[in-house]
């Protein structure tokens, strides 16, 4: 069966009107392959490149498939790296949103009792890194029992920053009767060993052949340079590329911090960010930059795996990758959703021998060029500095048209109130013109209590509930503040 829109899935029509206002018209080519096979309970293996939609694959059965009345987790998402939990998070929050699903990000360096509270609330999906999903299941503050749904994703990458382990430890715990997914740009000898002990014997390969139609519209070309002048050399290229929003990638967190402050003082308007800065300013920098209040990123590959940024005019490989698989997602945040990109690879005389390791890998037509001359950057300096001094256009926010009909609503009172969701629901579901239908997320902490109002009803629910009480008691409500 051809599969042109979403609506030939035969999901619900939830779903379907979440995606069109999240601008999914029509699914990609992975899509097609892998929503039908999940919708009929496969295991499944999905070799597919970086940017060819594979979060939608596998986000709408998921939240087609689990139970929005089950308070437990019955899907475990794995991802390498916290940017991406927080992603994929976003990402099945918004599929999901109409049919009131709860995903909840899991991940290290923040607070382990927070994810534990949040743990105990309905969370349909739980999205994390290997190491705190372990933490949580080996110290019982996450249940597993109704898990029937294990997506591994960005397999490889797991496997290469040491992983594989905390994987395996993950799936014992889980109830052996479930659906697993697996997706991974490549398929090295170890991910394809942990499929054949982990998965169904009837399990399905599905291999996304790179044709001239879905491949990534990348112009690669590659500069020598020298080690001792190439920060002058990436602003000399900088200048004359003039990009619109470009990634710089690093291999070491001092090489990032270097880089940055030498960009910063040129004027460019640029923020960082490496695996030694703390959650929040990693978030809040990867926001900027998705938003356009920041032109450019200097980064290690914390930024180069699964994240998805509209726009991304070029991508500059400071440093070859000391892995060859990096290349390709590095490389891969441009040119996407049928843009053309430009990836620029700075190679200096003592990384020779890595950067013909790593075209041999990719495969690619890569154009060596020359140094832009002294001249030919004069040339291009007055546009450049130019659209230094304009105003950054903030990019319109993929969820905006599904949200503007959606009030996130502030209680003052949680669980310490002992007040439960049945309670608040009780309580809207008693205002003239509010049923459960206008109702979406809640998220009851130890104080305070946030609910989503849908329908564009938040004004009018926040109105009535000045002069009614929940459980008998008086309630501060509000507009949530972002």
């Amino acid at each position: 069966m051809n599969y042109t829109t979403f609506e030939d899935f035969a999901i619900s029509e939830e779903i379907v009107t979440a995606l069109k206002a999240l601008r999914y018209f029509k699914p990609t080519q992975v899509q097609q392959e892998v929503i039908p096979l999940t919708l009929k309970g496969k295991d499944i293996i999905v070799e597919s490149q970086t940017g060819s939609g594979k979060t939608v694959s596998f986000g709408v059965p998921l939240c087609e498939s689990v139970s929005w009345e089950e308070n437990r987790p019955q899907a475990l998402i794995l991802v390498p790296t916290r940017e991406l939990a927080l992603q994929v998070k976003e990402d099945i929050t918004n599929i999901g949103r109409l049919k009131r699903i709860k995903a909840t990000a899991v991940f290290g360096k923040t607070s382990f009792d927070t994810q534990k509270s949040e743990l105990r609330q309905k969370s349909h999906i739980v999205v994390g890194t290997p190491g705190r999903v372990l933490d949580h299941l080996q110290k019982g503050t996450m249940k597993f029992d109704k898990i029937r749904y294990l997506v591994l994703d960005e397999a490889d990458e797991m496997l290469n920053m040491g992983f594989i382990e905390q994987v395996e430890a993950i799936i014992d715990f889980l109830p052996k009767q479930k659906q697993t997914l697996l997706f991974s740009a490549t398929m090295p000898n170890e991910v394809v060993r942990l499929a054949s002990f982990y998965m169904k014997n009837d399990r399905v390969s599905v291999k996304m052949e790179s044709d001239e139609a879905s491949k990534p519209k990348i112009l690669q070309s590659f500069i020598r340079v020298q080690e001792s002048g190439k920060p002058k050399q990436l602003l000399d290229l900088l200048t004359v590329e003039n990009p619109d929003s470009c990634i710089i990638f690093c291999n070491t967190q001092e090489a990032v911090n270097g880089l940055y402050t030498f960009l910063s003082k040129a004027g460019l308007p640029i923020d960082k960010m490496h695996g030694g800065m703390v959650q929040d300013d990693r978030t809040a920098v990867m926001e900027d930059f998705r938003k356009g209040r920041l032109r450019y990123l200097v980064a290690t590959d914390v930024a180069a795996r699964g994240i998805d940024v509209d726009n991304v005019t070029h991508v500059v490989n400071y440093d070859v990758p000391e892995e060859k698989e990096s290349f390709i997602h590095r490389t891969g945040r441009t040119g996407r959703a049928g843009k053309t990109g430009v990836a620029l690879t700075l190679v200096t005389p003592s990384e020779e021998r890595t950067w013909q390791g790593v075209k041999d890998f990719a495969q690619q037509e890569i154009t060596e060029i020359d140094p832009p001359s002294a001249r030919f950057v004069q040339h291009h300096k007055a546009a450049f500095e130019k659209k230094l001094q304009e105003r950054p256009v903030i990019k319109r926010a993929r969820n905006r048209e599904l949200n503007k009909d959606i009030t996130k609503v502030y209680f003052n009172g949680g669980k310490k109130k002992k007040l439960r969701a049945i309670d608040f629901v009780g309580t809207l579901t008693n205002i003239p013109g509010i049923d459960a239908d206008d109702i979406g997320i809640i998220t009851i902490q130890e104080n305070v209590t946030y609910i989503e109002i849908l329908n564009g009803k938040g004004h009018f629910v926040i109105s009535e509930m000045q002069n009614r009480t929940v459980k008998g008691k008086a309630l501060k409500v509000h507009k949530a503040k972002k």
